[in-house]
């Protein structure tokens, strides 16, 4: 895809960045639910440019297993270092904490625990359980580390029934010495690939990715990635700008403008996945709980025959 005549090379941000900083009272309300309960959110530890859009409709995305991953990744502002003993309250809190917010998707992300046996997967089903029998109406998304080394882990967490899997590219293969320097492209890529096997006949979990971009990919590795991931049967994509957290992550090699982001989600529609959101705040759960509804109700070859 050729660069639009609105492309801006890395400096200050541009226009299209800006963030709404509103805090009423429902920022109030789930900020004081997570200090509460003593959770994380991966809003507050990754710096989320949407915090403020997502705790003001009262939704957040947590974080289990702490707020420390064991791996060092270029571009994530989550701290790294040793992780602390696993909290055995945690999947009760985080039910209560769904059950208080009254979500109707619950979006539950971890950081990688390469200390634990299992990589943490058993925790991450016994949260799944505890928000699904407190909040039988609530639909679970999960977002995963890869669990680097651990044999078949989604064997623990899926038949917890996640009406989402997802599980982050995040950039090209070319990049990830520098930009996932602890992880490897087909390692996440088989993982998604087990959730697919994973399908039963109600097509769930759906299986879902995101991607950065500005990290100094090219358009052709994006339409390679693309066309990779399509082929192998994900159905959702998301695709956003990357921010610099600090001065101590990697440099952004340009932004993307507005008009680029829509030719991109152009693109992977085209190609089959049946929904993409993209944009330059785009994260990978913003406007998570639209996600599975557009997915079922557009199919490739709706997308094939030019239907919206």
């Amino acid at each position: 895809m050729p660069r639009s005549a609105g492309t801006v090379a890395a400096g200050p941000k541009p226009s299209w960045l800006r963030m709404r900083l509103e805090t009423g009272p429902n920022f109030s309300l789930v900020r004081g639910m997570v200090q509460g309960l003593g959770l994380h959110t991966v809003c507050q530890e990754a710096r989320c440019p949407n915090i403020y859009e997502c705790w003001g409709d009262r939704t957040a995305t947590f974080m289990v297993l702490g707020d420390v991953c064991t791996r060092s990744c270029g571009f994530c502002a989550v701290a790294t270092g040793r992780a602390r003993p696993v909290d055995p309250q945690e999947p009760e809190h985080i039910a209560e904490a769904v059950r208080h917010l009254d979500l109707r998707h619950a979006v539950i992300t971890m950081v990688d625990r390469d200390d634990l046996p299992d990589g943490g997967a058993g925790h991450v089903a016994a949260v799944i359980r505890a928000v699904r029998r407190r909040n039988p109406e609530c639909e679970v998304e999960i977002l995963t580390s890869d669990f680097r080394g651990v044999e078949r882990p989604l064997g623990m967490i899926l038949p917890e029934g996640p009406v989402t899997f997802s599980h982050n590219i995040e950039t090209v293969p070319r990049l990830y010495p520098t930009v996932r320097p602890g992880s490897r492209f087909e390692r996440s890529v088989g993982l998604l690939k087990e959730a697919i096997r994973w399908r039963g006949p109600a097509a769930r979990p759906l299986v879902k990715t995101s991607l950065m971009v500005g990290l100094g990919e090219g358009a052709d590795e994006l339409g390679a990635i693309f066309a990779r991931l399509a082929d192998e049967g994900v159905e959702i994509l998301t695709v956003g700008q990357y921010l610099r957290p600090t001065l101590l992550h990697l440099p952004v090699a340009r932004y993307y403008h507005p008009d680029e982001f829509a030719a991109l989600r152009d693109q992977a529609l085209s190609l089959g996945f049946r929904h993409v959101e993209a944009g330059p705040l785009v994260r990978s759960s913003y406007h998570a709980r639209r996600h599975p509804e557009s997915a079922v109700s557009h199919s490739p070859l709706d997308r094939a025959a030019g239907n919206p």
